[in-house]
């Protein structure tokens, strides 16, 4: 049962600071973001529609209108001003693109493209070789995580692909397992470049966190990830030792260099190794001395000056934790800060950590915060809070209770000595105060989610593995819950979905029942029972998210999107800084959902336009 605290809200003047503070940092902080193209995408629908729908630019105004052509006739003789999308009766597959409309002045014609026979997209995959462990075994290639940037900047997003071998462990298991491989593909197909980590790089969740942006803000991505002697960029170099093998006979790698790595996103060449920090040093003083918790590596990106992104690489969570910033600006690379619960400042964080980061602004200052599970540290690098509720294997932070201000956490936890009544969290995401709870009885509580999924109640509803259907208030609505795995944007209202291992459903709220919307046949998901996607972002088409499943035999990736008509129309989620930092950490450690920064749901406040600039044309320093 919930357990709504004592009203403990902010007292007058924080509140209208905290609200002060908003209003101006939405006049002075701009993030810098992606450089989009239209992400026009055409569908066939029957024999006789074709259905097609575009992104509406952060950098557009809200009013802006468009005209939709088709073989250079318009196909509406009024531009479309409410929504971005349109069914096109026709039995002929034609050629589309758009042109929009601001202040009356009809803006240049965006990319032209043509019909799909449905409503995804395959790329085929080229697997890795297997190979054999030392003590002998065996191991194949599937395609794991997947991440999305645009490397060359022509405003088309590029998927990168981690490949695991079937031998991955967790760190808790002990075992060789095989090299990891990560990919980078074109959407039409084109296989730009491979990067192998190798041999001093073991495979599991816990180890690769790779993260896709443009952290140097020049208009084209780069990967960076942590790297070791062995692993060969995308051009055939090799960093470090090329013979040196530190595995010790249960597998694990607890000796020798561990570097973290800039790589160049069309390319795959290494622009800048350093030494990963912090270091392992003495791995008992991680919390075991096996080689468990010592290489349990999180990652994020965070707007941290303001403006441009900074890396965020993490290490530990169950006792010591440390993250520490990067900066990669003008081709050079240079460290923010570093938190660390040994240090006495910040040693109540120790052990306040999940298996993942999020990232969001949530003091209104225009910089991101970043939060750890049930710790948080501000964007100067200090401890912002933590509350002592310990770790957790998932949580979520948007605006999910928008009569409050600022925006709020859900959050499971798995130490009932630490969480005491609290097995699920619903708390204030800047002051870290339990707003109201769900006992846990004493178990570890491994899942929760939270989404708008039912248009009664306003605001987001909360669910996890003990427990009911909670509204965002904390009172419980229905004793019916729906799976909690992940969330998805794709019907033609503003509530959202569920994810869950290759299936879409909706959440019938008056039966309390699953609606199967969509079922990937052939394909699958990832990530054992957790069951997510290889990715879903908000890639092409209006606001509403594609998804992305790996073919059973892994000769290929699928990006399903929506064919549902819609009358909202809404900036692209990706012009939203704190959804596309989310798309970046989605693939770490225990994938997670992505949430914009404000309110997304039935009965949201009309949109303003996103804070942001997209890069300008300079010189290409950094490549």
């Amino acid at each position: 049962m919930n357990q709504p605290t004592k009203s403990n809200s902010l007292k007058t003047l924080p509140l209208l600071l905290f609200l002060l503070t908003g209003i101006i940092s939405s006049t002075y902080a701009q993030h810098t973001l992606e450089k989009l193209n239209r992400g026009l995408v055409a569908m066939r629908l029957n024999p006789n529609e074709v259905y097609i729908n575009w992104r509406m630019l952060g950098t557009e105004p809200t009013n802006v209108s468009y005209n939709l052509y088709c073989n250079d006739k318009k196909v509406a003789e009024s531009p479309f001003t409410t929504t971005t999308n349109f069914t096109h009766k026709i039995a002929t597959d034609e050629k589309y693109y758009i042109r929009a409309i601001v202040n009356g002045i009809e803006q240049p014609a965006s990319e032209t493209i043509t019909v799909w026979a449905n409503q995804y997209l395959d790329i085929a995959m080229q697997i890795p070789s297997g190979g054999t462990t030392p003590d002998g075994q065996a191991y194949t290639y599937s395609v794991g995580d997947c991440s999305a940037g645009d490397v060359d900047g022509d405003g088309q997003y590029e998927i990168f692909v981690k490949w695991d071998p079937s031998n991955a462990h967790d760190n808790s298991h002990k075992g060789y397992t095989g090299n990891v491989f990560i990919d980078c593909y074109r959407l039409e197909g084109t296989h730009l470049w491979r990067i192998d980590l190798g041999k001093n790089i073991r495979a599991g969740a816990h180890y690769t966190q790779f993260m896709v942006y443009d952290l140097d803000s020049d208009g084209k991505a780069e990967m960076a990830c942590k790297t070791a002697d062995g692993t060969i960029d995308g051009t055939g170099t090799i960093i470090g030792s090329a013979t040196a093998d530190y595995r010790n006979t249960n597998g694990y790698i607890l000796e020798g260099p561990e570097f973290l790595t800039f790589f160049n996103g069309l390319t795959g060449k290494a622009m800048a190794t350093t030494n990963y920090l912090p270091a392992r040093g003495n791995i008992k003083d991680w919390g075991d001395g096996y080689g468990n918790r010592v290489d349990r590596f999180i990652a994020a990106v965070a707007y941290l000056d303001g403006s441009k992104p900074s890396l965020v690489m993490g290490r530990g969570y169950y006792t010591r934790l440390v993250r520490v910033a990067w900066d990669w600006r003008d081709g050079k690379l240079s460290q923010r800060w570093i938190f660390d619960s040994k240090d006495s400042k910040n040693s109540a964080a120790f052990g306040q950590g999940n298996h993942q980061m999020t990232v969001g602004d949530v003091d209104n200052d225009g910089k991101d915060e970043v939060f750890n599970g049930t710790s948080a540290i501000d964007d100067d690098g200090t401890k912002l809070y933590a509350n002592g509720l310990g770790h957790g294997d998932s949580l979520h932070m948007t605006d999910m209770d928008p009569d409050r201000p600022g925006q709020e956490i859900w959050q499971c936890h798995e130490d009932a000595s630490s969480y005491k009544t609290y097995g699920l969290e619903f708390r204030d995401a800047r002051t870290g105060e339990p707003l109201w709870g769900v006992k846990g009885e004493g178990q570890d509580v491994g899942r929760g989610n939270a989404a708008d999924i039912d248009p009664r109640y306003k605001g987001y509803e909360c669910w996890g593995a003990v427990g009911n259907l909670y509204d965002c208030k904390g009172n419980q609505i229905s004793t019916s819950k729906p799976s909690m795995n992940f969330s998805i944007w794709w019907d033609a209202d503003l509530n959202r979905e569920l994810l869950n291992s290759n299936r879409i459903d909706k959440w019938d709220y008056i039966n309390s029942k699953s609606i199967n919307l969509l079922t990937a046949a052939d394909h699958k998901s990832n990530n054992g029972t957790k069951a997510t996607p290889c990715l879903s972002a908000d890639l092409f088409g209006d606001w509403r998210e594609e998804v992305i499943f790996r073919r059973t035999d892994n000769s290929s990736i699928r990006i399903y999107t929506t064919n549902i008509p819609t009358t909202h129309k809404l900036y692209t989620l990706m012009h939203d800084s704190q959804y596309r930092t989310a798309i970046a950490w989605q693939n770490s450690a225990y994938n997670q959902p992505p949430h914009p920064g404000f309110y997304l749901g039935a009965d949201m406040e009309a949109q303003r336009q996103p804070n942001i600039v997209t890069p300008k044309p300079e010189k290409d320093s950094s490549k």
